[in-house]
């Protein structure tokens, strides 16, 4: 009898975040981002999280053999971070690479919304993020992880077309309806492009509630986890664990016991047989689809709801979301690398994030991620920001204007007749 499988991925990103920028800065000053605050959390982060927990899953894969397995999705946006202020982690996610037991993915370079907001956008972060992948570590994604497990039919079908076979999204219960999120389902509109779906209740015993100690279940550890896994395998045939990386050692601090738990988790499943551990790509090899799934409307992997109401749930929000993607018109005629290279940032999901205006238990939640005080001050100090760019794409497209019209001036000039010359006898 065939194994069931455990796929196990992790989403990596940081921000590039807004320094506080004031109404009389508009017109005055176009540096946007608070390079101190990115590179004082991005360094702190690298030696709580990325540096200690990748050295745990690379000696993990070494002491099973190579049959302990994990994916990744590392956005644009913290490989830049990287790059400029933690190149070492680079070199540990490398080390990763070149044990061929690690599955990189594809996802929008910026972690923005542009799957929601513009086809053109969407496919040209798609590629970009891909060709960075290629660059650093040497592979091609073929699976698919969009911004935040963002997803719907069209979506879907969207990723398709730029060359992707398997796709993570929610295992969302108002989508499943009686069904099992631990099975490979497939696009209804494609069904060539498979899904995996998030088994929630066991991706956040670890991510969110793991060092609740009010939970009748705490402390938890490896064997107790694996019972878990068990039971809800009873009925499907792969269990799809996602989850931030930041998890380890940022939200759930290493006094908890969170790597203690990851160290013996791996030599816990694979001792005990029941499972196997594989990749995304290799879950969807090995399973065969079971049904297509239906989902007209996006869904994500946010709050209940799990839908867009954490990024586009006020009208805060989709104002300053209008605004942003009415701008891609414009900067395709300008095509400025300074003003592409804003406006990528600018979009990441996380300053819509800020401005969401929940409470209750998903209030808490978005106010662990915020800066701001409150929503009102995030979506102040991005709109100012976006103003300030909106008069520099303007100005970058007053001047195109003037050139074609000067070129234009100069091709339908009338030709000056040519002199003519008399020859000396």
């Amino acid at each position: 009898m065939a194994k069931k499988s455990i796929c196990l991925y992790f989403q990596v990103h940081q921000p590039v975040r807004l320094r506080l920028y004031r109404f009389f800065d508009i017109g005055k000053n176009s540096h946007y981002w608070d390079d101190f605050n990115n590179r004082t959390i991005l360094r702190r982060v690298a030696q709580k999280c990325y540096l200690p927990m990748n050295e745990l899953l690379l000696q993990a894969i070494r002491n099973s053999g190579g049959k302990f397995k994990v994916a990744f999705s590392i956005t644009g946006s913290v490989l830049e971070q990287f790059e400029r202020y933690a190149p070492e982690v680079i070199e540990s996610f490398k080390a990763l690479a070149a044990t061929g037991c690690v599955e990189f993915l594809g996802e929008t370079y910026y972690h923005s919304l542009a799957s929601l907001g513009s086809e053109s956008e969407f496919i040209h972060q798609v590629i970009k993020h891909s060709r960075k992948m290629e660059e650093l570590f040497g592979v091609k994604p073929t699976a698919f992880r969009n911004t935040e497990l963002i997803y719907s039919d069209d979506i879907g079908n969207a990723v398709y077309e730029l060359g992707f076979r398997t796709m993570l999204t929610e295992g969302a219960r108002h989508i499943l309806g009686w069904r099992s999120p631990n099975f490979v389902y497939e696009n209804d509109i494609r069904p060539g492009l498979k899904l995996l779906l998030r088994n929630a209740p066991l991706s956040d015993d670890i991510a969110f509630r793991f060092s609740d100690r009010t939970s009748p279940s705490w402390p938890l550890t490896a064997p107790k986890y694996l019972s878990w896994l068990k039971e809800s395998a009873a009925d499907g045939e792969v269990v799809n664990l996602f989850m931030d990386y930041e998890t380890f050692g940022e939200h759930q601090n290493s006094s908890s016991g969170i790597f203690d738990f990851m160290r013996a988790l791996p030599e816990a499943v694979i001792s005990d047989g029941t499972f196997e551990f594989v990749t995304p790509s290799k879950a969807t090899r090995k399973h065969k689809s079971v049904s297509s799934l239906e989902v007209p409307d996006p869904i994500s992997w946010a709050d209940e709801e799990r839908d867009l109401s954490a990024w586009l749930g006020n009208e805060l929000q989709k104002e300053a979301y209008n605004k942003v993607y009415a701008m891609t018109e414009k900067l395709s005629i300008v095509n400025d690398p300074d003003l592409w290279g804003d406006y990528g940032h600018i979009q990441e999901s996380d300053h819509f994030y800020y401005m969401c205006t929940k409470f209750f238990s998903d209030g808490e939640v978005h106010k662990y991620f915020n800066p701001y005080d409150t929503p009102y001050e995030a979506f102040i100090n991005f709109m100012n920001v976006l103003s300030d760019f909106q008069i520099r794409l303007d100005e970058a497209r007053a001047a195109v204007d003037v050139r074609e019209a000067a070129r234009n001036e100069v091709a339908e000039a009338p030709a000056k007749p040519r002199k003519k010359t008399v020859k000396k006898k």
